[in-house]
C-alpha cells in the first residue's frame, strides 16, 4: 500500500505523524507539494516519509491520494496532474468546503472520493475526525478510510451535506480552546502566577474537565452548576463571561466557520464551472 499525500501543511503532517507510528511504514508514504523543497525535506528528515517534486509520478504509484492542499489550490493542481489518476485509487479529500463531486469532477473520472475532517490532534492520536463518501465510493472504501483516520483517533461516519458543520465545529475546534488557554495564561500572569505554575494548572483543568464530560455523561449545565456555588468565586467569573456574551460568542464562532467552509466550496465550484 502506498499513500501519497498531495500538499505538505500542518494537517498532512499531523496525519502523517500519527499513521507512521502506527498502521503504515515511513516508506510507505510518498509526500509532495506546489513549490516548497524545505518543507519536503524537513518531512523526509522528519518521519523518513519519500518525497517526491513530480506530482504525476507520486499519483500513478499510489493505492490511496490525500490532497492535503489550499483549497483554493486545488483546481489547478488536480487539473494539471488528472492524466496520473486511476478508478482504481482511492482519494481522501482533507480539503475544507470541496466536495467530493467537484474532485471527481476536477479529474474527469469516475473515481471514488471520501472526504475526510480530521484536526491536527491526529499527531498525537487524539482527533476527532468525520468521514463521508462521495458518488462512486464504496463500503469497502470507507471501511479503508475509516482504518486509516482510527490509527489517529476517533471516527464519526456522517453524510457529506453535515461537513461545513464539522469543519466548523471539530475541524477548527482546536484552535478555539487553544485560544483559551492563551487568555488563561495572559490572566494568569496578570494576577501573579508563574507562568511555569500556571500552565500546569490550566492544562491539567482543561484535561480534567473533559474527562468529566466523558466518564459522568452529564450536561455540561449540570457539571457547571456543580461547581458554582452561590456568592462564590465561579459565580463571580460566570458572571462576567456573561455580561461578555461568552456564549453567544463561542456559538457566533462556529457558525461563521460553518459558512466559510460552505462559501470556500461555492467559490471553487464557481470558478471550475
Amino acid at each position: 500500500m502506498t499513500i501519497t499525500f498531495l500538499g505538505a501543511g500542518s494537517m498532512a503532517e499531523a496525519l502523517i505523524s500519527g499513521v507512521t507510528q502506527t498502521l503504515y511504514k515511513p516508506e510507505q508514504m510518498i509526500v509532495t507539494n506546489r513549490s516548497r523543497m524545505e518543507r519536503l525535506t524537513y518531512m523526509q528528515q522528519t518521519y523518513g516519509v519519500r518525497i517526491d517534486t513530480d506530482k504525476a509520478k507520486a499519483v500513478k504509484e499510489a493505492h490511496i491520494v490525500i490532497l492535503a492542499m489550499k483549497p483554493k489550490d486545488v483546481a489547478d493542481s488536480l487539473t494539471s496532474i488528472k492524466h496520473a489518476f486511476n478508478e482504481q485509487q482511492l482519494i481522501i479529500s482533507l480539503l475544507a468546503g470541496v466536495t467530493t463531486d467537484t474532485i471527481a469532477s476536477l479529474i474527469g473520472k469516475q473515481m471514488p472520493v471520501i472526504r475526510a475532517m480530521p484536526n491536527t490532534s491526529a499527531a498525537i492520536g487524539q482527533s476527532a475526525t468525520a468521514l463521508a463518501k462521495g458518488t462512486y465510493a464504496t463500503a469497502e472504501h470507507l471501511h479503508m478510510a475509516k482504518e486509516l483516520f482510527e490509527t489517529v483517533g476517533i471516527v464519526t461516519i456522517v453524510d457529506e451535506q453535515h461537513l461545513h458543520a464539522v469543519t466548523g465545529l471539530s475541524g477548527s475546534g482546536p484552535a478555539y480552546v487553544y485560544y483559551l488557554v492563551e487568555a488563561m495564561e495572559k490572566a494568569a500572569d496578570e494576577i501573579g502566577l508563574e507562568r511555569d505554575i500556571a500552565k500546569e494548572l490550566i492544562l491539567q483543568t482543561i484535561i480534567g474537565a473533559a474527562h468529566m464530560l466523558k466518564a459522568t455523561n452529564k450536561h455540561p449545565s449540570i457539571l457547571r452548576k456543580e461547581v458554582t456555588s452561590p456568592g462564590g468565586t465561579t459565580e463571580a467569573g460566570i458572571g462576567v463571561l456573561e455580561r461578555y456574551r461568552y456564549q453567544e460568542a463561542m456559538i457566533a464562532c462556529i457558525k461563521r466557520a460553518t459558512e466559510r467552509s460552505k462559501e470556500l466550496g461555492e467559490a471553487l465550484l464557481s470558478s471550475v464551472q
